[in-house]
C-alpha cells in the first residue's frame, strides 16, 4: 500500500512537471501547420544602423565575425561597433585593425554581456541611429542579413530575431546534437510564434531594436540570460519582437569537454531564474486576463527536453492511468516536435544517427544539474564558452 502511494506521488510530480512542457510543444506542432503570416505592409524611412559586438576576450573569432559583416550587401547602410568588455587579449586591437569602431569597457564589479550592451547603448542613443543590431562575436552572419534587417524595421518591425543555427556542426557528436536542438529552439519555436501572431523572442544573437523602442523599453539586463529578460521586458510594453526568417546568423558551438558544460549550465540556469524571479509575475498576468504571457509562462516551464524525456518516460512506467496517458501524449509531442526540426534540415539521414546519441547525452545532463542550479544563483558576468578553434 505504501509503495502504491509512493509511486502515484512520484508519477503525479512528474505529469505536472511535463504538462506544461506537452501543452507548449503542442502549441508549436499545431502552428507548423498553419500558413506564414505576412508582416503589414508599412514604410519607414530608415537612417543609419549601428551593429554591436559584444565581445571579451574574443581575439580568435572577431576576425570571422567582422569579415561576414563586410561580405554582406550594402555593407555601408551600418557601422560595426565592438565593445571589448574588460579583456585582457588583443581584441580591441584586431578589431580596430579591421575597421570596426571600438569600445573599450573596463568595470571589474559589473562584467557581462548585458551590462556591455546597457553601457554601448547608452552612448549611442544620443548619436542618432535609427536602429541597432546586435550580433555574437564568435557569429557569422549571411549576406543579405543587413539589408534584411534594415527592411524589417523598414516595414515598421519594433524588434526582430532571425534564426540563430550553428555554425560548425560537423566537428563532433556534440556540435550536431547541438545543431539539431537549435534548430527546434532557434528557429521552429520563434516560427511557430510568428504563425501564431505571438512575439518570436529574443536569442541573444541576431537581433535588432529601433531607438525608439529603446527609448520606451530601455536595456538594462544584467543576468546571465540577458536576452530573456529584456524580452520578458518588451512584453511588459506591449512591444512584439518580429521573427525574420528570411537571414540568418550563425555561431560556433563547443565540441565538447568544459565548453558545453558551461554553456548548458548558463543556458537552463539563467531560464531557471528568470522561471524563479518572474513565474509568479506572468502566473498573475495570464489569470488577469493577459493570454499574451500565456506562451511565454508554458516555454519557462518546458524543461530542456532531455529531462522532458526522462519525465515522460518515469509517467509512462508508473501504475497510474492518468499518469501513462499523460506521459505517452508527453512522448509523442516531443517526436513531433524533433521530426519537424529533422525536417528543417539538410541532411535527414545525418540527424538520424545524431538521434542515436541522445541516451548518452540524457545521462551527462543528469550529472549537469548541481552545476545548472548553482548557475541559476550566479550573479551575471562573462561565462566564456571555450570555442573549437581554443584548447579544451
Amino acid at each position: 500500500m505504501h509503495t502504491e502511494v509512493l509511486l502515484n506521488t512520484i508519477g503525479l510530480t512528474a505529469a505536472a512537471a511535463i504538462l506544461p512542457g506537452a501543452v507548449e510543444l503542442n502549441l508549436f506542432n499545431l502552428a507548423g501547420l498553419l500558413p506564414k503570416r505576412a508582416p503589414a505592409k508599412v514604410s519607414t524611412f530608415v537612417g543609419k544602423i549601428a551593429v554591436l559586438i559584444p565581445a571579451h576576450n574574443e581575439e580568435a573569432s572577431i576576425g570571422r565575425c567582422l569579415e561576414s559583416l563586410s561580405r554582406c550587401d550594402n555593407p555601408n547602410i551600418a557601422d560595426i561597433y565592438v565593445i571589448a568588455d574588460n579583456c585582457t587579449d588583443r581584441t580591441a586591437s584586431f578589431a580596430a585593425d579591421l575597421g570596426a569602431c571600438v569600445m573599450v569597457r573596463r568595470d571589474p564589479e559589473r562584467r557581462g554581456k548585458g551590462q556591455a550592451l546597457e553601457f554601448a547603448l547608452s552612448r549611442l542613443m544620443r548619436c542618432g541611429y535609427h536602429a541597432f543590431v546586435i550580433v555574437d562575436a564568435d557569429s557569422r552572419v549571411e549576406e543579405n542579413f543587413l539589408l534584411e534587417a534594415r527592411s524589417a524595421f523598414a516595414s515598421g518591425a519594433e524588434a526582430f530575431q532571425c534564426p540563430y543555427l550553428v555554425s560548425n556542426r560537423d566537428e563532433s557528436r556534440s556540435t550536431r546534437l547541438m545543431d539539431l536542438a537549435l534548430r527546434g529552439f532557434n528557429l521552429v519555436r520563434p516560427q511557430s510564434r510568428a504563425r501564431l501572431g505571438l512575439s518570436a523572442g529574443i536569442l541573444g544573437n541576431g537581433w535588432g531594436v529601433t531607438a525608439e523602442t529603446l527609448r520606451r523599453v530601455p536595456y538594462r539586463a544584467g543576468s546571465v540570460v540577458e536576452d530573456l529578460e529584456y524580452h520578458l521586458e518588451l512584453l511588459e510594453h506591449g512591444v512584439h519582437v518580429r521573427y525574420l526568417g528570411s537571414t540568418a546568423v550563425y555561431g560556433a558551438m563547443p565540441t565538447g569537454g568544459k565548453g558545453r558544460a558551461t554553456q548548458r549550465a548558463r543556458w537552463e540556469g539563467g531560464r531557471l531564474r528568470m522561471l524563479r524571479e518572474n513565474g509568479g509575475k506572468l502566473a498573475k498576468a495570464v489569470f488577469s486576463g493577459d493570454w499574451r504571457m500565456a506562451e511565454v509562462l508554458l516555454d519557462l516551464l518546458l524543461p530542456p527536453l532531455g529531462y522532458y524525456v526522462l519525465l515522460a518516460v518515469l509517467c509512462c512506467v508508473i501504475p497510474h492511468s492518468f499518469c501513462r496517458i499523460l506521459g505517452a501524449v508527453g512522448l509523442i509531442s516531443v517526436a513531433w516536435h524533433v521530426i519537424t526540426c529533422v525536417l528543417c534540415g539538410n541532411s535527414i539521414q545525418q540527424d538520424l544517427k545524431t538521434l542515436a546519441s541522445v541516451p548518452v547525452y540524457i545521462g551527462w545532463k543528469l550529472l549537469q544539474i548541481p552545476l545548472i542550479v548553482t548557475t541559476s544563483f550566479k550573479r551575471a558576468a562573462w561565462i566564456r564558452t571555450t570555442r573549437p578553434l581554443e584548447a579544451e
